[in-house]
């Protein structure tokens, strides 16, 4: 039996092998130091900018190989920070590069344009942002997380009980400074939208953890990413983080004025929350989502959570520049989500033609979003 079984196992290796993507620097710019190490930091690697080195040849090419999975990779090229990553030609920063798996073999060729110049970043973050915590607990993953919150212009003048939209990878909502490709403008949007005579919101930015980011943000497990831990954030949203807020702020704590918003594994973590919680979160901000980490467990779970969500409110967003793949799943969830209950009036589908896979695009598209979720 083992004989006859070798021959297909090693078909199926070859496939993967063959399957792989090389990622090849062809050139550097020309004030790379000597003997510097060049890395790849993506979304394959959790965005440790240290952590995958790619191998000089001798003909001064750099070259790594990621292994074949699915959807949509994000990455850029950094010297081992996110200090050094690459920039354009004009040495500013550039947005995330991305490819998307084929299950064919793929070489893609890179040119770096430049290294950034030394620089004193200054903080974006208006002063209605605040650190609620540093190293606020998160018992169920045994772990703290760095907490933002965002609280309307009017909080202190008024006696008013505000809507509250939580938010993850808090890094990149209201501050340049700490974002690593640049920030949501969060503060800003709402900040605008209250000079002009707009509601407002309390939000609530988590941090994302960095290396577990991926573990964190899928309840399921993928064979070659990782997840799992998932349920467990889940369950400190619901069960620690949004009691704390509704306790110590003036909220609306039902779950028609809570949301929850991300985007990429953030938008699955998201749709993930509010499909369990649907009594705490009723208005899930999904952008451009990563179905495809567990798409079979997605399915599988609509079917088994969908006793309370004919109330609860989906906008989906996704860019057609991201992938096909990245459309399409939402298109193939969004009709089973109605089988199992949701109503066709609170599902709102946007794809954009132009949308890439990036925080700018995100930033873009977050005033429509909240504004529709929140019925503001």
């Amino acid at each position: 039996m083992i004989k006859k079984g070798l021959p297909f196992v090693l078909f199926l290796c070859a496939l993967s092998v063959q399957a792989q993507v090389q990622l090849v620097v062809t050139s550097v710019p020309a004030d790379t130091p000597a003997g510097a190490k060049i890395y790849v930091a993506g979304s394959f690697n959790n965005w440790n900018p240290a952590a995958t080195v790619l191998n000089k040849s001798s003909d001064g090419k750099f070259t790594v190989t990621i292994p074949e999975t699915e959807g949509i990779a994000e990455y850029k090229f950094t010297r081992g920070s996110w200090e050094t990553a690459e920039g354009n030609s004009a040495g500013n920063q550039l947005p995330n590069r991305s490819f998307t798996f084929t299950a064919k073999p793929q070489t893609i060729n890179h040119q770096i344009l430049s290294w950034p110049k030394p620089q004193i970043r200054k903080s974006t973050a208006s002063p209605n942002v605040k650190i609620l915590n540093e190293n606020y607990a998160v018992p169920q993953l045994q772990t703290t997380r760095r907490i933002w919150i965002y609280l309307p212009a009017d909080y202190e003048t008024s006696k008013r009980k505000y809507p509250v939209v939580y938010m993850h990878d808090g890094q990149n909502l209201f501050d340049e400074l700490t974002s690593f490709s640049g920030e949501w403008k969060v503060d800003e949007t709402l900040d605008q939208l209250f000079g002009n005579g707009g509601k407002q919101a309390i939000v609530v930015g988590i941090d994302n953890g960095g290396s577990e980011r991926l573990n964190e943000y899928s309840p399921w497990k993928n064979a070659t990413h990782g997840g799992g831990k998932g349920g467990l954030y889940a369950d400190f949203l619901a069960n620690t983080l949004k009691p704390y807020i509704d306790k110590t702020y003036r909220t609306r704590p039902q779950a028609r004025h809570t949301a929850l918003m991300g985007s990429s594994m953030g938008g699955l973590i998201t749709f993930y929350t509010g499909m369990r919680y649907p009594q705490k979160f009723g208005k899930l901000g999904i952008f451009s989502p990563s179905f495809w980490f567990a798409k079979d467990d997605v399915k599988s779970f609509i079917a088994n959570n969908s006793n309370e969500i004919k109330r609860t409110r989906f906008y989906f967003l996704a860019g057609r520049k991201e992938s096909a793949q990245m459309t399409a799943d939402v298109e193939e969830i969004v009709p089973i989500l109605l089988k199992n209950g949701a109503r066709k009036k609170n599902i709102q589908t946007k794809f954009d033609d132009e949308g890439t896979h990036s925080e700018s695009y995100w930033a873009k598209e977050f005033p429509a979003a909240y504004r529709w979720l929140l019925g503001l």
